[in-house]
């Protein structure tokens, strides 16, 4: 099933087939990680985020695997998802979602690729090429992965993340996971992440042309590649980055950051970064994908359409959907 609005090759599609659409008609779409909600089932998930008129979402796996704690599955991904992948859990997914008129735009592979334990890393790997096998059956061909960090929490930051030990763990688990991802005719999403090993442009730049698969691309979340000083130059910054990677964007992602030197967590308007620029170089590098939001706790349940006017507003005339 390609990525994209249903019916339409997308843009991940035109870039593997080598189809171009004119300079200035693309259009991106609002989503939401399914986890955002409060729901005690995925049917339930699926009908809250319908009726607020959201049309694809980035499935997190723990929203259909109740029996493990939404935290964990946040925490620990794969780790604790894993072993649960199957054709049935597929299915069952897409079916929930067709039944809704919601795209499933990616689904989460996240675990710690640069775990200190090997063997760790090993088993969680085996969890991933399953899922990129299956992820065609849940409706999607963007699988989203984390590039880790040495600390045993995927998303702490640790001063070993800058190391070449570290370095050659990521990419000898992604040459793995990209070959595969390519043989499915996949795509893997990583996000470049402060607290990560990949926590900027630049070195995801470096990891792309290193691993040289072309099933490797970014997700990219502005909120999370503000190193100290960087918000003092916010539009230059945001232009920089995007002239690294803005080519290779698949899926974005939209919250908001109230100081640099860490990665985001807030909701999207309720802090400090520059919806307007963020969006325009989006649309100015040919992103017509989906722009997920998350981390919208603070505005549950009254106030969470909020968030989601705030990045239409922000948005280039005609730019989303």
């Amino acid at each position: 099933m390609p990525v994209g609005r249903p019916g339409g090759a997308g843009r991940l599609g035109r870039r593997l087939t080598g189809d171009v659409r004119p300079e200035g008609d693309e259009m991106a779409r609002i989503g939401v990680m399914t986890t955002e909600f409060d729901a005690a089932s995925l049917e339930e998930a699926a009908e809250q985020i319908a009726r607020h008129g959201i049309g694809c979402i980035q499935l997190q796996l723990g929203s259909a695997i109740r029996e493990i704690p939404t935290t964990d599955a946040l925490l620990r991904g794969l780790d604790v998802l894993g072993d649960k992948i199957n054709t049935d859990l597929a299915a069952y997914c897409r079916e929930v979602f067709d039944g809704v008129g919601i795209e499933i735009a990616a689904v989460d592979g996240t675990y710690n690729m640069v775990h200190p334990d090997r063997n760790r890393r090993a088993r969680n790997l085996d969890h991933l090429l399953r899922l990129i096998d299956l992820a065609p059956r849940f409706g999607t061909r963007i699988v989203t992965v984390c590039t880790g960090s040495r600390d045993d929490m995927m998303w702490r930051r640790h001063p070993a993340n800058g190391s070449e030990e570290a370095w050659q763990d990521l990419v000898e688990q992604l040459r793995t996971a990209a070959a595969a991802a390519e043989a499915t005719g996949v795509v893997l999403a990583f996000e470049p992440e402060h607290n990560n090993v990949i926590d900027s442009a630049g070195r995801a730049r470096r990891l792309m042309d290193e691993v040289g698969s072309p099933a490797l691309k970014v997700l990219m979340d502005a909120a999370n590649i503000f190193h100290a000083g960087d918000l003092q130059r916010m539009r230059d910054h945001l232009h920089e980055a995007f002239e690294l990677v803005g080519g290779d964007i698949v899926l974005a992602h939209a919250k908001d950051l109230d100081h640099d030197g860490d990665a985001g967590g807030r909701a999207a308007g309720t802090g400090l970064l520059d919806y307007a620029g963020y969006l325009a170089e989006l649309q100015a590098h040919g992103f017509d994908g989906a722009i997920v939001l998350h981390q919208l706790a603070e505005l549950m349940p009254d106030r969470v359409d909020e968030a989601f006017r705030h990045v239409r507003d922000r948005a280039p005339a005609g730019y989303l959907d």
